[in-house]
């Protein structure tokens, strides 16, 4: 067992590729990302803990010294899009490039990659041996392998090797859910493949209150309205939302109709959708479609909807839900096992396919004198918000409890 100060002195690395590269492409911070910046920013934190970024490549893996390391840290902490930074950030994916030597002088430190980046590569494992770290790793979701239609083609192989090569090479494994758990462990078993030591944590609310409603947005003043936050992608079936809004523009009247707020970048496998914002004229008055909101604003759309719509086929976590549930905004979403989980009974669910189910419950809550809307707000008082000093209190104890160097949280 490593001794107290031993392990203060004992450096903790953690991937930061992924952030760097997303950065780099000008893409907006997803969950993922924000696992991330909250395990950098934790354990920067931490009293004693010498903490190293870590640049990884085709195998290739090579740890920043401190000083290098806390500019790093700075600029991914501030979202570094400048000119100058993009050149920062080019010039340290450069360190990588010819980098082949296998540096052992961190044997024994605590590694994290928390956004599954260059673990399809069994390169990048046998080089984490070679190197004597022990590798902790973050699973998000397992919905490539177990929803394959939902992603693109080649990723369904590629998560499978993420998940092979983490199961071989992990010194312990943190998910974000028991149905993340759930699902990992009974791939390990069909695989044949032992199972280290996996601990649920769930995540918590990123969202801030710092700026005011842009009234702009039509229907704001006039009409009820609803929000769906995230990707735009098939799981998250935006699909059936735009039908249940068209149906009611035809049986209503527009006048009538609350409006729909989606939030979230365009991503892939949805070109239904992508046809329907663009082109269905019965939508134009009635949904408004934002591919970036700052958090602030994110806090306040939140906070003035009548609820918020998760109609999602499958998902590992949920960050929207918690986000709302914390603002204590209800939330109407599908009826699926990490949903029923997270949400701690407040929620009202909804089968993903059962759109009349949608539409009712969408009329239902849109009504000023709602009992359900109300019956949830009621229920909200048993709601506990997940903190992230939660989330590293289960995380730390457990790599303390399998013998892993153990950062000190403050």
């Amino acid at each position: 067992m490593i001794n107290e100060k031993t392990a203060t002195e004992t450096p903790v690395l953690i991937d930061v590729t992924r952030l760097i590269l997303r950065l780099l492409k000008g893409r907006r911070a997803t969950g993922v990302d924000r696992v991330g910046l909250a395990y950098l920013s934790h354990y920067r934190a931490c009293c004693g803990v010498q903490l190293h970024a870590v640049l990884s490549w085709g195998g290739r893996v090579r740890v920043m010294d401190a000083a290098l390391s806390q500019k790093i840290f700075d600029r991914l902490l501030n979202d570094a899009r400048k000119p100058d930074d993009v050149r920062f950030w080019r010039r340290q994916l450069l360190r990588i490039a010819c980098f082949y030597k296998v540096d052992r002088s961190y044997a024994g430190a605590v590694l994290f990659n928390t956004g599954h980046k260059g673990v399809e590569s069994s390169a990048y494992v046998k080089t984490l041996q070679a190197m004597g770290v022990k590798p902790v790793y973050f699973v998000h979701d397992l919905i490539p392998l177990t929803f394959p239609e939902y992603c693109r083609p080649d990723e369904e192989d590629k998560h499978a090797a993420r998940m092979c090569n983490m199961l071989a090479g992990a010194a312990a494994v943190v998910v974000n859910s028991d149905d993340t758990k759930r699902e990992l462990l009974a791939f390990a078993d069909k695989q044949g493949l032992p199972c280290p030591p996996v601990q649920t944590a769930w995540l918590a609310s990123c969202v801030e209150e710092t700026e005011q409603l842009d009234k702009s947005l039509p229907g704001f003043s006039q009409h009820p309205y609803f929000v769906m936050l995230g990707t735009i992608e098939a799981r998250k079936n935006h699909l059936l939302l735009l039908h249940v809004w068209r149906s009611l523009v035809e049986e209503l009247g527009v006048q009538n109709v609350p409006r729909l707020v989606i939030i979230g970048q365009r991503g892939w496998e949805c070109e239904q959708v992508i046809d329907l914002l663009d082109r269905a004229q019965k939508l134009k008055s009635v949904v408004a479609e934002l591919n970036t909101v700052a958090d602030g604003q994110l806090s306040d759309l939140l906070a003035g909807a009548r609820a918020l719509l998760v109609p999602s086929f499958a998902e590992g976590f949920g960050m929207p839900l918690v986000e709302a549930l914390e603002l204590g905004v209800p939330v109407i979403a599908s009826d699926i096992p990490v949903f029923r989980e997270i949400g701690q009974g407040v929620p009202d669910f909804a089968d993903p396919l059962d759109g009349i189910r949608w539409r009712n419950l969408i009329l239902a809550y849109a009504d000023p004198d709602s009992d359900i809307r109300r019956m949830q707000i009621d229920r909200m008082v048993s709601y506990r918000p997940w903190t992230w000093r939660d989330h590293f209190k289960q995380v730390d104890l457990f790599l303390r409890q399998h013998r892993l160097f153990p950062p000190v949280s403050e």
